[in-house]
């Protein structure tokens, strides 16, 4: 059975790869490992292996791997959906929210954010495919929301986030990561973050700009949906 260590240098290799073919530096390209449903002891052996950056789509859950393995200098990222009753704890917990979706989550999160901590670095999640499970705001939303949230003071926003629906066709995959790019070029506020990609479609992302992609399943293995 491969290990995490094999697995991470398995996509180090996939993601050179891909920024090679897309005349990009590997190094423009952040690994950002997705640990949902997975034990605090898989991400202390993700962090053995080189991995600084943790993603976590549970509160709750997050919370409870914090806390055991406050020992490590990790990174951690909330990139799932966003209750108002959750703000609190994910601005006082978290350095990055890659799924801020409307402006009332960014306001709060912009409000208990601890004075003492860094600006909290957040993408706007976008509804790229239009689906109506998705989280995020449409596309023609994105340009009064970017304006918004980048004028509050506990924020630093970075960029754009979306998950595509899923599909193995390459042009598909390109497209959908393609429409994110250009949302984020057209709004000309300098952000530098795109988050996008994961583990069926990492090289489409990076051949369209992504710089955090966000795996899961390629580093840890299948979800086991029974531990949480």
């Amino acid at each position: 059975m491969s290990t995490i260590a094999d697995n991470l240098s398995a996509l180090a290799a996939r993601i050179d790869s891909a920024a090679k073919a897309a005349g990009r530096d590997p190094a423009s390209i952040q690994l950002l490992a997705v640990s949902k449903t997975k034990p605090a002891d898989a991400v202390r052996e993700a962090h053995a292996a080189g991995v600084r950056d943790v993603g976590e789509n549970y509160l709750q859950e997050a919370l409870a791997k914090q806390e055991e393995l406050r020992d490590l200098p990790l990174t951690w990222h909330f990139i799932g959906p966003i209750q108002s009753n959750k703000t609190r704890a994910i601005a006082e917990h978290f350095d990055w929210v890659h799924s801020v979706d409307r402006l009332k989550i960014a306001q709060r999160l912009s409000e208990q954010r601890p004075a003492d901590l860094a600006p909290l670095n957040v993408c706007l999640q976008v509804n790229v495919s239009g689906e109506d499970s998705k989280s995020g705001c449409l596309p023609a939303d994105v340009p009064a929301l970017a304006s918004a949230i980048a004028s509050l003071p506990g924020l630093r926003l970075r960029g754009l986030m979306a998950i595509p629906e899923p599909t193995e066709d390459r042009g598909a995959q390109e497209a959908a990561f393609a429409a994110l790019r250009q949302l984020q070029e057209d709004l000309g506020l300098g952000l530098d973050t795109l988050s996008m990609g994961m583990s069926h479609d990492l090289e489409a992302a990076i051949a369209q700009g992504a710089t955090w992609v966000r795996i899961g399943t390629a580093l840890f293995g299948a979800r086991d949906y029974g531990h949480a």
